[in-house]
C-alpha cells in the first residue's frame, strides 16, 4: 500500500523502519516518539501492532516524567522493563494504563547531532523476563536507523496532530475460496482480525451469528459495523489478547436477547475469533446489557478511556505546581475527551482569575479573566459558587443564558466543572470544543469524577506555588542581590537548592570589596534544608561579612562567628570556607571550618585540590581555632569554592567526586567563568537522585597591571 508522503520526508520510511523493526525483534507492537523542537515533551508521532490501541495516555508526554521512553532520552541509555511487576514498581503511572502481562524496551533515538527521541517495543509475556545481549545489539541497532532515518530528513521532524498508525504487514488481496476456506466454513462461526483490530476473514456462519452480511463486515472494525459490540466486555478482551498473546473468552449480547460467547486466539499475525450462541452455564465475563451506539462509544465504560482516565489519577498525584497541573490538563485531560480549549480559573475578591489556559487567544483571556463571579459573560463563576456542573452541546444552548459565550470564546461546545475539595470550591475547569459535542450519561460521570481529581491536585498545587514563593523571597533576602566588581578579577556565583522540599536550604556565599585590591570571597553550609536553616545560615552570613569588613584576619572571622553560634545557642552546625584575596601581591589566604576544600586552576595544567589545616565545624566547640594557609594566587588562575552538593553523588567517594571536578576545571580552560559555573551546575543536577543544596563562587584572576599596594607607594 503507498501512503501519501506528508509534511516531514521521510516519514514513510520512518513508518516502514518501525514496522520492520517490530517484526525483526518478535515485539507484538512498536512506537517512535519525538521530542518537540521547542518544549521538553516528547509527542507519539507513529504506532504499529498492540500498541494501537494504548496511544491515548501517550500522545505527549513531558519529558521529566519518569516513564521508560523519557528515561532512554534523559539518561541516553536502553530501558528495558522484563515484566508487569517490574512495570508497577519503577513506572506505576505506565502500569496504570497497561493493566497487561507484557515486556517492554526504550531507545534513544541518538542522531549526529542530538537525541531525537525514543524508540518503544512491547512483548507478549511469554518471552523470557531479561534480554540477551544478541536482543540488546539489535534493538540498539534499529534505534540507530532510525535516528539516521530522521538526520537525513535535513529539518526538525513535523508532529503531527494524532499519532500515524502503520500496518506490521503490507495488505495483500482477499484469499479466494478454497480447500482451506470450505473447511472453515464446515466449523462454527469463525473471524479474523488484523493487528490493527479490522475483520480479515469470516465465515458465513459469523456473520450470520452477527447478524450482517459478509460485505458488511469484511475489511471493518467490529465495533463500527456492529455498534452493540462496543462495549467494556469485548474491547477488554481484544486488549488482552492482542497484549498478551494468550487466548481470551469474553460474552457479549447481540440485540434483541441474543448471547454469544467470543473465543480470541491471537498470535503474532492477529486474532482469530470463534463465535458461538452462549450456553446457560457461567463465562468467564458475565454478559454485557445494550446501550445506544452513542453512549457506548463515548461512555465510560470504554476500557481504553478507563485505562487513559487511571493513568490521569496516577499523573495528577504527581504534579506539583499550578503550571504542572495546568499543562496536565491540557497536554493529556483535553485529548482523553477529544476536546480542544482548557481554562483553569479560581475566585479572587468576588472575581474570576483564570490561573491557566489552552486553546484560547490572549484577546479572549484578557476579557474573561477579572469578569464578576456572576457574569453573564462565562457560566464559570456560577458553577464554581454553585458546585453544580454544566454541560453545552451546542452554542444555541448556551446563548439563552450567556449570549455573550460562543462570540468570545468561538468555541462550540462546553463543559464546566466544578473544583471541589474538603467541600469547599477551589475553582472551576472549563473544557471546550470547537463543534457541538453530545455529553452522554458516561461522558458527564466521568469528566465529574475527573474535576474532584484535579480540584484536589490544584489545592496542593496552589499551596505549594505559595510555600514557593515564600521560599524564594526568603531566600533571596538571605543570599547577595548581586556581586561586586574589581579591577583585575572575575567572580561568578550560583545557588541551587535541593531537587526535593521547600527549594529553600542553609548553603551561603558571598564575595566583599573590602578595598581597591583586597577581597574576600566566603561560602558556606548550614545544616538542614528547612526555614530554620535558613534563617541561620542568614545570620552567619551577616556575622561573617561584618567581622571581615571590620579588617579581622581569616582565622580570626570564623573564630568569632563561632562564638557568635555559641551565643545564640543553636542546635545547627555550619561549615565554612572564608579567602582572603590580596589582588595587588597576587596572594590568597584561606581558613576552614569543616568546609570541602578548594580547587585551582592555573592559566595551563591541572586543577589541584588545595589541602588546608582541618578545622572544626562551628556552633560545635566556641572555643574553637582556625589556622590559615597563604598561596599564590597569580593572575589567570582560577579559584573554585563550592558546597558538598556539588560533588556528592550516592555511592561515589568523595575523594573522587573531587577528583572529577577537578578533571572538569582542567578540561574548561577555554570557558569564560559565568560559562563554567553554568556547565558545573548542568553537569551536578543530570543525576536524579541529588538531595542537597549547590552553592558555587568561581573567582578568574587576572593581571592588575599599574595597581599596587599602598607599602610600594611608600617605598618608592
Amino acid at each position: 500500500m503507498n501512503r501519501p508522503r506528508d509534511e516531514l520526508g521521510g516519514n514513510e520510511q520512518l513508518d516502514d523502519e518501525l514496522a520492520a523493526t517490530v517484526r525483526r525483534t518478535g515485539a507484538s507492537g512498536g512506537g517512535v516518539f519525538l521530542i518537540a523542537e521547542h518544549e521538553r515533551v516528547g509527542i507519539l508521532v507513529v504506532v504499529c501492532g498492540s500498541l494501537v490501541g494504548f496511544a491515548g495516555p501517550w500522545r505527549r508526554v513531558p519529558l521529566d516524567l519518569r516513564l521508560p521512553g523519557t528515561d532512554a532520552v534523559r539518561e541516553h541509555r536502553l530501558v528495558w522493563v522484563g515484566s508487569q511487576e517490574d512495570l508497577a514498581r519503577s513506572y506505576p503511572r505506565a502500569a496504570a494504563a497497561l493493566p497487561y502481562q507484557l515486556s517492554l524496551a526504550a531507545a534513544p533515538l541518538t542522531g549526529s547531532r542530538h537525541c531525537w527521541g525514543a524508540l518503544l517495543l512491547v512483548w507478549p509475556p511469554n518471552r523470557l523476563p531479561h534480554l540477551t545481549s544478541r536482543e540488546r545489539s539489535t534493538i540498539t541497532a534499529a534505534a540507530r536507523r532510525l535516528a539516521r532515518v530522521l538526520d537525513d530528513a535535513g529539518h526538525p521532524p513535523a508532529i503531527p496532530g494524532k499519532p500515524r498508525v502503520t500496518p506490521l504487514h503490507r495488505p495483500g488481496p482477499v484469499p479466494s475460496p478454497s480447500n482451506a476456506g470450505d473447511f472453515a466454513e464446515r466449523l462454527p462461526g469463525g473471524l479474523a482480525l488484523d493487528l490493527e483490530g479490522r475483520i480479515s476473514f469470516l465465515t458465513d456462519a459469523a456473520a450470520h451469528l452477527l447478524g450482517r452480511s459478509t460485505d458488511q463486515l469484511l475489511g471493518t472494525f467490529p465495533e463500527q459495523s456492529l455498534p452493540w459490540l462496543d462495549d467494556g466486555s469485548y474491547e477488554d478482551g481484544y486488549r488482552t489478547a492482542l497484549v498478551t498473546r494468550r487466548p481470551v473468552t469474553c460474552t457479549v449480547l447481540r440485540p434483541p436477547d441474543h448471547q454469544l460467547e467470543l473465543r480470541l486466539y491471537p498470535d503474532a499475525s492477529g486474532i482469530s475469533v470463534l463465535i458461538s450462541p452462549a450456553g446457560p452455564g457461567p463465562s468467564s465475563h458475565p454478559p454485557t446489557t445494550l446501550r445506544s451506539r452513542s453512549e457506548a462509544s463515548a461512555g465510560n465504560a470504554d476500557v481504553g478511556r478507563l485505562y487513559q482516565l487511571m493513568h490521569l489519577a496516577v499523573a495528577l498525584t504527581e504534579t506539583v505546581g499550578v503550571q504542572d497541573v495546568v499543562d496536565l490538563v491540557a497536554d493529556q485531560v483535553l485529548p482523553a475527551f477529544g476536546a480542544h480549549g482548557l481554562i483553569l480559573s479560581t475566585a479572587e475578591a468576588d472575581r474570576l482569575k483564570i490561573i491557566g489556559h489552552r486553546g484560547y487567544t490572549d484577546e479572549a483571556i484578557r476579557l474573561l479573566d477579572g469578569q464578576p463571579l456572576h457574569t453573564d459573560v462565562t457560566p464559570a463563576g456560577h458553577v464554581m459558587t454553585s458546585g453544580t456542573p454544566a454541560f453545552f452541546d451546542a452554542p444555541e444552548h448556551m446563548a439563552g443564558t450567556y449570549p455573550q459565550a460562543t462570540p468570545l470564546s468561538g468555541k462550540q461546545a462546553w463543559a464546566f466543572l466544578p473544583l471541589i475539595t474538603s467541600g469547599r470550591p477551589v475553582g472551576c475547569c472549563t473544557i471546550s470544543y470547537q463543534h457541538p459535542h453530545a455529553f452522554t450519561a458516561a461522558e458527564r460521570a466521568t469528566a465529574t469524577s475527573l474535576a474532584g481529581l484535579i480540584a484536589q491536585a490544584l489545592d496542593r498545587a496552589r499551596l505549594y506555588d505559595a510555600k514557593h514563593d515564600l521560599a524564594h523571597s526568603l531566600q533571596r533576602a538571605f543570599l547577595p542581590g548581586s556581586l561586586p566588581t574589581m579591577a583585575g578579577i572575575t567572580v561568578a556565583a550560583r545557588y541551587l537548592p535541593a531537587a526535593h522540599g521547600m527549594d529553600i536550604g542553609g548553603d551561603f556565599y558571598d564575595f566583599i570589596r573590602l578595598s581597591d585590591t583586597t577581597a574576600a570571597a566566603i561560602i558556606g553550609d548550614v545544616q538542614g534544608h528547612n526555614v530554620t536553616a535558613a534563617a541561620l545560615m542568614g545570620q552567619v552570613r551577616t556575622a561573617v561579612h561584618a567581622h571581615a569588613t571590620a579588617g579581622a584576619p581569616p582565622d580570626q572571622v570564623l573564630a568569632r562567628t563561632n562564638r557568635f553560634l555559641a551565643d545564640i545557642e543553636t542546635e545547627l552546625f555550619v561549615s565554612c570556607l572564608y579567602v582572603h584575596l590580596d589582588l595587588a601581591r597576587h596572594r590568597a589566604c584561606l581558613t576552614t571550618a569543616g568546609h570541602p576544600p578548594p580547587l585551582l586552576r592555573h592559566r595551563s595544567g591541572p586543577a589541584q585540590v588545595i589541602e588546608l589545616p582541618p578545622g572544626l565545624l562551628m556552633g560545635l566547640d566556641p572555643t574553637a581555632r582556625y589556622d590559615s594557609i597563604d598561596i599564590p594566587l597569580p593572575p589567570g588562575t582560577l579559584l573554585a569554592l563550592y558546597t558538598d552538593g556539588l560533588i556528592e553523588t550516592p555511592g561515589v567517594d568523595l575523594g573522587q567526586s573531587t577528583a572529577d571536578l577537578a578533571a572538569q576545571l582542567a578540561c574548561a580552560s577555554q570557558q569564560t567563568v559565568d560559562s563554567l559555573a553554568d556547565t558545573l551546575i548542568h553537569h551536578a543536577t543530570r543525576s536524579a537522585t541529588r538531595n542537597d543544596d549547590i552553592a558555587l563562587l568561581l573567582i578568574g584572576t587576572a593581571d592588575l597591571g599599574a595597581i599596587s599596594t599602598p607599602a610600594d607607594d611608600e617605598s618608592g
